[in-house]
This record gives structure tokens, sequence and C-alpha cells, in this order.
């Protein structure tokens, strides 16, 4: 089966990037290389298409109510223009994928999801919408998607694009006429840095692009997206958060609101919270310059007790880090190993986060 592509397939093989199948798309991963176009975020300003990852509108009398049910953060009396990170869960706790709940309107949310769940996501989205008052639209072939990321996003929002985002604060969204079009603007990421989500038509996300490139702006790839976010402790789906792993394993209660009345999975993340997990995420900073990748044994006295989730030689900061999970008893500070090929690295454990985030306040 063919891959699918965004509405940027044809300028990023015009640019020279590197095509590789990824959610069943064909994507960028890097262009120059993945060093450059990471420190060009940390440093300048890059920007990424994310056209692939998934929308869905949610509108009606009860779409506060059922954002409610199958969101674990809290959206009651969320004003309009405001963003909310949280997990969707299963009644076991696992996640059916994380998501930024956009309020647009009153009775107007936008939720994102990952390009790899919108078909899986789309329907438990709608099987568990019996019962309330709600409109669930896709609308992931209707919206390209750009990300804008770091220190000069803002002024590049402003003197290349012509959207004034000065006043717009860290985890708030705007709608923005340009021409016939509504385009929504979020300031929100998945790099550490600051920046932007824009999304629109094809044709707009199209002249937006080539207006950012042709000013000077680094077209960035999913290679160092991942590097990025990894740095600075945030989760992939599929790594950090699974079906397996539930927000509380990861680190990210504080994205669940248990005081809430209802919602799918609370009852078994009342319970982790109250008597611990068998298994947590931990950061593990290595002594040797070593890579550790994704699914290498983590060991402690020569006994397995978890397996890497991501691992990466920083690019920010000199160190070679994973993130693993590992049994519950593992705490801060503690001596590790992980095994890569046919050799022991030794490590510590360490927090997630390996590089301090820079977004505005």
């Amino acid at each position: 089966m063919n891959n699918k592509r965004t509405c940027l397939y044809d300028k990023h093989v015009a640019l020279g990037a590197l095509i590789t199948p990824f959610a069943g798309f064909d994507m960028p991963i890097q262009y120059t290389g993945i060093t450059e176009e990471h420190n060009a975020v940390r440093e300048h300003c890059g920007v990424f298409d994310v056209s692939h990852m998934g929308e869905l509108l949610v509108t009606g009398h009860d779409a506060e109510k059922y954002i409610n049910h199958i969101f674990t953060n809290d959206v009651t009396g969320l004003p309009a223009g405001k963003v909310l990170y949280g997990m969707m869960c299963y009644p076991d706790g696992g996640v059916v994928d994380d998501t930024c709940i956009c309020k647009l309107d009153d009775q107007v949310f936008l939720m994102t999801i990952n390009a790899s769940n919108i078909e899986k996501d789309v329907a438990w989205i709608e099987e568990n919408a019996k019962g309330y008052d709600v409109i669930l639209e896709n609308k992931s072939e209707a919206y390209g998607q750009l990300a804008l990321q770091g220190p000069e996003a803002e002024e590049k929002m402003e003197s290349v694009l012509g959207l004034s985002t000065k006043e717009l604060k860290f985890y708030e969204v705007r709608q923005v006429k340009v021409g016939d079009e509504i385009i929504i603007v979020s300031r929100t990421g998945y790099t550490g840095e600051d920046g932007f989500e824009i999304y629109g038509s094809p044709q707009y996300i199209n002249e937006a692009w080539d207006k950012l490139i042709a000013a000077g702006v680094t077209p960035c790839g999913l290679g160092c997206r991942d590097t990025l976010r990894f740095e600075v402790g945030l989760p992939l789906y599929g790594n950090e958060l699974t079906d397996k792993i539930s927000p509380v394993m990861a680190g990210l209660s504080m994205f669940v609101k248990l005081d809430k009345e209802e919602f799918i999975g609370k009852e078994a993340l009342q319970k982790q919270k109250t008597e611990g997990v068998s298994q947590r995420l931990r950061g593990i900073v290595l002594d040797a310059n070593a890579i550790p990748r994704h699914g290498y044994k983590v060991l402690k006295d020569g006994e397995e007790v978890g397996v890497v989730t991501t691992g990466y030689r920083l690019i920010s900061t000199p160190k070679s880090c994973a993130v693993a999970l590992v049994d519950g008893s593992i705490q801060l500070g503690d001596k590790l190993e992980i095994q890569i090929r046919k050799k022991s690295f030794s490590g510590v454990v360490a927090k997630k986060k390996f590089y301090d985030k820079h977004y505005k306040k």
C-alpha cells in the first residue's frame, strides 16, 4: 500500500530532503543534517511540516462534558483561546493517545492527534461519544500544519507571515483571518523552545512555507524533531506512552485531574497513584559516549530491570542519555547499566529532562 503524502511533499523533494516512511506518510527526516537543523531551532528558528498530524473538531451542547469524559485533563470552564495537554486512556489506564485540546469558542474544541493513531483514535472517540450531544468532524484532510520553532519564531511570524503573536501566551490559541480564510495559530510546540503551530488550508500552508524558506528559515525534518523533544523530556507516543504505559507510569500525573467527576481510566489511574506502579519511566545518563537505542536492555547488578524507550547522544549538551521503563523500585541516583550490543555501559538514574526548556513566559 502506498504511503500518504502531505501537501508539502513536492517541496521537500525539491529541497533534497531524505524521505522516509513514517506513520503511513512519506515524510522528510532531514535536509542538510539532523545536528544542523537541531541547532537552528535551539539558536534561531526552524520550520517543520507536521501536516501528517490529525485534527478532530468537537462541537455541540455537550462538547465540554464529552471532552472531560475522554480526556485526563480538565476543560471545565476553560476560556476560549486556551490549550490543554493530556491523554485519552483505556479503562485500564493505558493510553489511547496523547493530545492537545484547543478551545476555539464556546462549545468548539479542536483536538490534535498523532498521525500513526488517526484511524484508531477516531474510531475510539466516535465509539465513546454515544449518548452525548456532540458533532465529531475529522478535519485531518482539510488542514495542513506547520510548526515554527525557536527563539526567533515570534519575530518570523510577524515579519515573514504578517501574523502578530506578541500577545499570544504559552498554550494559547487564536483564529486569524487571512484573506478569505480563517487560520488557527497556537503558541505550542514539541521542541522545548518558543514556537507556534499554524493550521490552515493546503494552499495557505504552501504559501507560508515558501515565504519562510525564502526568508532563510531552516527547514527541519522529523529527525531533529525527535532529538529536540527528547532532550527536554517530552514523551513520544509508542515509546514513552503506549496502551501499556499509563500517564502515572510515565510521570505525567500532573495532566491527570483525578478530582474530576469521571473520565475513562480514572479508577485505574487513581489506584496506580494510590498504590504505586510496578514499572515507571526514568532518565539514565551514561558515563561513556555509547548511544542507547529503543529496545536495549537495562540492567542492575547484572539483572534485567527494564528497557530503553528512547536514547541519544545529545546534541545540545555532551551527554549520552536514555529514558527507560524500569522496575518501580528504581530511584534517582541508582546505578544502572545499559546493554549495547555485547557490552554493558554504566550510568546513573536521573530526571527525564536533560536540557532546560525555553518557553516564553
